[in-house]
């Protein structure tokens, strides 16, 4: 979907959006930079593959996903990243690696970190890696139908369990 028909969309749901041109940002943190906002406020889209199966998550783009505790709670036996080669005809519009988080338009389940739907408002890649777009949470909720999930994510700053802690 790109930009011009992202745009569509949301217009013809009555989405109130802004749209941001910005130099390349090809990582969600990039984003965050070129947007002037917190890394917590950039939905990043990544896919999977669960048991064969495409599939989106969509989180802050300062998270990172658990494997074990992300295949605990989708109880499933597989989850891996996706390989762009398998998924790119998917999204036959958009720049590889700026697909927007809405997997549901592509026929993949999304699912959404919960802390990602804490934030006001989102931005997030439209198909381009030079734009994006700015919409509040509970438009993107209404939109994309997320599965919204607590577990299986992880901010990087977060303090390791005692267990996995270095014992001196």
């Amino acid at each position: 979907m790109p930009v011009q028909q992202l745009k569509e969309f949301l217009e013809a749901k009555a989405v109130t959006y802004h749209c941001l041109s910005h130099p390349p940002a090809f990582t969600a943190q990039e984003l965050a930079h070129h947007a002037q906002v917190r890394g917590d406020e950039v939905a990043k889209t990544v896919i999977v593959e669960l048991d064969g199966k495409m599939a989106m998550l969509v989180m802050p783009a300062t998270w990172r996903i658990r494997w074990d505790r992300l295949s605990h709670i989708l109880d499933t036996d597989f989850v891996q990243l996706a390989d762009e080669e398998e998924f790119k005809d998917r999204f036959p519009s958009c720049e590889v690696g700026a697909m927007p988080p809405f997997g549901n338009l592509y026929g993949m389940t999304v699912y959404c970190c919960e802390a990602l739907t804490k934030q006001d408002q989102l931005v997030f890649a439209s198909g381009s890696h030079e734009e994006s777009i700015r919409i509040s949470t509970d438009d993107f909720i209404k939109l994309a139908s997320p599965m919204v999930i607590s577990q299986g994510f992880r901010r990087p700053d977060a303090p390791r369990p005692a267990w996995l802690r270095k014992v001196s």
